[in-house]
């Protein structure tokens, strides 16, 4: 299989790695070896501290419109078990990275593509993009995170429209909720998306990624729990060539150089 065939696509931009979902002729739905796939890159990208941005996105015609329903429908339990289980370890070390994940969304975002797309710290959606989390349309509760990603972004009770109406939203409205940061033109979406994760890349990688975690973490913490992990997290940034970069940058009116250790 060429690199072109492949499920999925993997690359790199200097510092980003680059992972785009490749099965075009169902709008990139999600089979097992791109779910196994996706889980060998984010296990290759976690053990390559010279990653300091992760950007996804989609081929052909659209970001994900979900699983792929003939897995599901030749064997509903044994295909659901075959795709959520890579799936569901993928994210969890794609969580406890350093590196912040940007997604570039055209086309269509909906059920599993939409979770997946929730789990990214950054959204960049084209113009025209359609957003639905679908799955009650089927019959079925959602995976991927979107459980503990949706309420998130958009608060419960949005949460709770989105996922147990399923309606279509289009980027407006998307943008408004707080499911994606930006809506930009469809011809300008790729190389915005790329000028924000190359803008990551050269940031103190130690510190966005404590960023990201503790922010995750706030939610199911009390604060005098949350101010110790941003105490311990302050503590292992001020151990960094980053910090002594950026507090000597400062006090030289000069912009830092980070190198992201």
């Amino acid at each position: 299989m060429t690199q072109d065939d492949a499920p999925l696509q993997i690359g790199r931009e200097g510092a980003v790695a680059t992972l785009r979902f490749n099965r075009p002729a169902t709008l990139n739905a999600l089979d097992v070896p791109m779910a196994e796939g996706f889980l060998a890159a984010v296990r290759d990208i976690a053990a390559d501290s010279s990653v300091r941005a992760v950007l996804l996105s989609g081929s052909g015609k659209g970001f994900m419109a979900g699983g792929d329903l003939a897995v599901l429908q030749a064997d509903p339990q044994g295909g659901a078990k075959a795709l959520i289980g890579p799936l569901h370890e993928a994210l969890v070390v794609l969580a406890g990275i350093d590196a912040p994940v940007v997604a570039q969304v055209h086309g269509v975002a909906a059920g599993a593509g939409l979770s997946l797309m929730l789990q990214a710290d950054f959204v960049l959606a084209a113009e025209g993009t359609r957003f639905n989390l679908a799955y009650v349309n089927i019959g079925t509760s959602c995976d991927v995170g979107a459980s503990w990603a949706l309420p998130r972004w958009v608060g419960l009770r949005r949460a709770l429209e989105i996922a147990m109406l399923g309606d279509m939203l289009d980027a407006a409205a998307a943008e408004r909720m707080g499911l994606v940061n930006r809506v930009v033109p469809a011809d300008a979406l790729a190389g915005e998306a790329m000028a924000l994760a190359q803008r990551l890349a050269n940031g103190p990688t130690v510190a966005l990624g404590q960023l990201r975690r503790l922010m995750r973490a706030s939610f199911d913490r009390a604060l005098p729990e949350q101010l110790d992990a941003e105490s311990a997290a302050f503590q292992v940034c001020a151990a960094t060539d980053d910090f002594r970069t950026g507090v000597d940058a400062f006090f030289a009116r000069q912009k830092p150089d980070f190198l992201g250790r």
